[in-house]
This record gives C-alpha cells, sequence and structure tokens, in this order.
C-alpha cells in the first residue's frame, strides 16, 4: 500500500481525491490578522475578496512536522512527499524533518521519501500522479523514486499573471512600476528555473498575448507531447484556461490535459485571473 503526500500548494482533483492515495497538507494562509486553513473548506472567492481589500502582502506557514508525521502512521508502507519547492517554501524542510522524527521514533520499517518538486500549483500535481502511475506498474520503492526524480528534472512550470498586486504588496515591485505596468497593460510570463527558484521568461501588451508567448515557451521545451500530460491551473478564469488548452491543441497532441481550479496557496500568488501551467 502506498500514499502520496502534497502540500496543499499543489491541486488534487476530485479523482485524485476519491482514489484513496492522495492526501493535501495544509498549509496557513494569512490576510491580515486572519488565519485561513488552506484545505477542502477553502473559500476562493472570499478569500481573494480579502486579499484585494487588504493593503498588507497575504502570506503563506509551511506545515509542521508534525503534520507530515500524522500521515506517516497507518497501513501503508511506501510514503512519498511531494512539496512546493525548496527555493519558495519550507515545506520540504518541514516534511525532511518529520521524516527523520519518525523514523527515529518508529524505525525504517516503511520506506519514505520527500520530493522537492522544484515546482509549484500543479506541477506538484502531476509528479504526484507520475508516483501513482508508476506504482500502479508495480515497481519497487527505489525505481519509483528515482523516475520520479527524472521526471521531475524534465518538467517546467509557467504562469502568466493577470495583476501584480501582490508583489507590490510585497515589496518586490515599486508602486510606480506597478502603476506603469498597469497602465500600459503589460502582463509578465514567468517560469521555473532547474534550481526551482522563478524567473521572467518575457512580456507582453495584454492577457492573450502573453498567454500565446507561454505556450510558445512551453512547446520549446517539450519535445515529445505525445508522451506527456500536460496541466493548467486557473485562478477563478476557467474561460481563460480553456482557451489556452485551445491554444496548445493546435501545436501539438498531449497524451492528456488536466484543467484544476486553484487551491489556496496558488490563488495567493496567482491572484484574480492568473494562469499557471506545468508539462
Amino acid at each position: 500500500m502506498y500514499k502520496i503526500l502534497v502540500d496543499s500548494c499543489g491541486e488534487l482533483s476530485e479523482e485524485m481525491r476519491a482514489g484513496g492515495h492522495f492526501v493535501n497538507i495544509p498549509l496557513i494562509l494569512r490576510v491580515d490578522n486572519e488565519e485561513i486553513v488552506d484545505d477542502e473548506s477553502f473559500d476562493q472567492k472570499t478569500f481573494l475578496a480579502k486579499v484585494a481589500s487588504s493593503s498588507n502582502e497575504p502570506k503563506s506557514a509551511c506545515p509542521s512536522p508534525d503534520a507530515y508525521m500524522k500521515w506517516m502512521e497507518g497501513e501503508s508502507d511506501h510514503i512519498y512527499i511531494v512539496t512546493l519547492s525548496s527555493k519558495l517554501s519550507g515545506s520540504y524542510a518541514s516534511a525532511s524533518l518529520g521524516k527523520e522524527l519518525y523514523e527515529e521514533e518508529y524505525g525504517d520499517a516503511k520506506k519514505i521519501h520527500v520530493f522537492d518538486s522544484r515546482s509549484a500549483s500543479i506541477g506538484e500535481s502531476l509528479i504526484g500522479l507520475k508516483i501513482e502511475e508508476l506504482e500502479e506498474e508495480g515497481l519497487p520503492f527505489e525505481e519509483v523514486v528515482s523516475q520520479t526524480q527524472d521526471y521531475i528534472e524534465k518538467q517546467h512550470t509557467f504562469f502568466v499573471l493577470e495583476t501584480l498586486e501582490t508583489l507590490r504588496k510585497s515589496g518586490r515591485l515599486s508602486g510606480l512600476a506597478a502603476t506603469i505596468i498597469k497602465a500600459l497593460n503589460i502582463k509578465p510570463v514567468m517560469g521555473s528555473t532547474e534550481e526551482g527558484s522563478i524567473q521572467k521568461l518575457g512580456q507582453e501588451r495584454g492577457m492573450t498575448r502573453a498567454l500565446m508567448k507561454m505556450v510558445r515557451c512551453l512547446m520549446e521545451v517539450t519535445p515529445d507531447p505525445q508522451n506527456r500530460v500536460l496541466a493548467i491551473a486557473h485562478c477563478n478564469c476557467p474561460e481563460r484556461a480553456q482557451m489556452v488548452k485551445a491554444q496548445v491543441e493546435k501545436l501539438a497532441h498531449f497524451k492528456k490535459i488536466l484543467i484544476l481550479d486553484t487551491a489556496g496557496v496558488s490563488s495567493m500568488y496567482a491572484n484574480d485571473g492568473g494562469i499557471i501551467m506545468a508539462g
């Protein structure tokens, strides 16, 4: 038996939840003095309204080692943990510590591995699906880990933001720059680096042109789309996600394309109207 623990920056589809192998480990979101648990109770619409009305930067706190240890208990003898990029969050360090503490207390009868996704959002989701695929093929634990790590190294994540307000509130973008960018309708196209940090890939005037550039960036680094699953996450903009899917399908045939709504942490960073893509 096996479990796949994914911190709540990774979206889980209804199918993934129903299968019994996936568990979301919630982060905590903070808007002003209010704490919001990023679990099944998360209300995206209410959260986005709180973020929009606050002059302060929304923040998140990673799960504790105990939160991960709780799900290492039970009958599953293979435990896989997928976390936000270690360059973006303390979730990986917390999960790694949870693994160490669990093994100190209970020994190494169970096989446990913590993956640094070097990604976020649906990038984590796809890694979890890869683990499930390999486990269902009956591969040994060590081979699942090896092939999943290879998958992570070949994965790419991209995103385009509708608004840069969160960056402005965090001090990463000056008020003057934010005003100019908004006035010119400039949309930056962002992507993950090999180490799991974030880089700017370019920018376009207008959301549609920026999304098309994001699709082109994806195709440039995906030589074998027919053998890969593509995932698109949207923050409160399903029509925009469908448009991106249609543009991708004009250029390539992927094995499967998933569309998911962003959960709490991803909604905080993508903000209203943001699109994330991983493959």
